[in-house]
């Protein structure tokens, strides 16, 4: 296996499904300029899904439609019998050369190298993992202006809200439901628009056997980096 150092980036786990290819231009997050200046390893996010009691499904996406050879993309994934309880970390290391061909490997357990851009998913030659590897929408919905019209109306009641011991602010019904309104809307009442829509990412996609990352238990933690070569 691949040593891994130099971490760049790192992302955490939410949940979606996979997009359908597009043209469109590239998709971001509004990273900070350290991470735009690398687009190719500024993670916009990663997904993890069980779909099986023996598959886990991962996704890591990056800003733009090709991969660097220059840097190594990896899924993290702890394993537990409990949340919050999750150790013994197994990686799932992935890597481009020029021509845009991946080799990748899950654990010690499975390997795989060639042309992966095929939706199918290019297996491992032990049968316990395959990958995907190309562009794809961007799967992330976000409605900025109702966002950011929530943000005036927090900003204007500050001065008047009230804290619990976790430093929640205490909401009367209607305040929540004003909030929640300007969340569904683009905050002036019409539907809520996804600013996102038409972005482009670059996409990872791991199917793998539980076996090879569930060694402490069926609760598993992922997280997603990218690394210097």
């Amino acid at each position: 296996m691949k040593a891994i150092r130099n971490p760049i980036l790192t992302s955490i786990t939410a949940l979606s499904s996979l997009a359908v290819i597009s043209t469109a231009h590239a998709a971001d997050h509004g990273d900070s300029p350290a991470a735009a200046a690398s687009p190719a390893a500024d993670i916009t996010d990663v997904y993890a899904w069980v779909d099986s009691p023996t598959q886990l499904n991962l996704i890591m996406n990056v800003v733009g439609t090709t991969f660097s050879d220059s840097v190594q993309y990896v899924f993290h994934v702890e394993s537990g019998s409990a949340y919050g309880m999750t150790s013994g970390e197994v990686n799932i290391i992935c890597q481009f050369d020029a021509s845009q061909a991946i080799e990748c490997w899950a654990g010690d357990a499975d390997y795989v190298k060639g042309d992966a851009s095929d939706t199918v998913g290019l297996a491992g030659r032990n049968g316990m993992f395959k990958v995907f590897a190309g562009e794809r929408n961007d799967p992330f919905f976000f409605n900025i202006s109702g966002y950011q019209a929530t943000i005036d109306a927090v900003k204007a009641a500050a001065g008047g809200l009230t804290f619990n011991d976790a430093m929640c602010p205490a909401l009367d019904s209607g305040t929540s439901g004003v909030l929640v309104t300007q969340l569904m809307t683009n905050g002036d009442g019409s539907p809520a628009s996804d600013d996102f829509a038409g972005g482009t990412v670059g996409s990872i996609v791991v199917q793998v056997d539980k076996s090879v990352v569930a060694k402490n238990g069926d609760i598993l933690a992922v997280w997603g980096s990218t690394h210097q070569r």
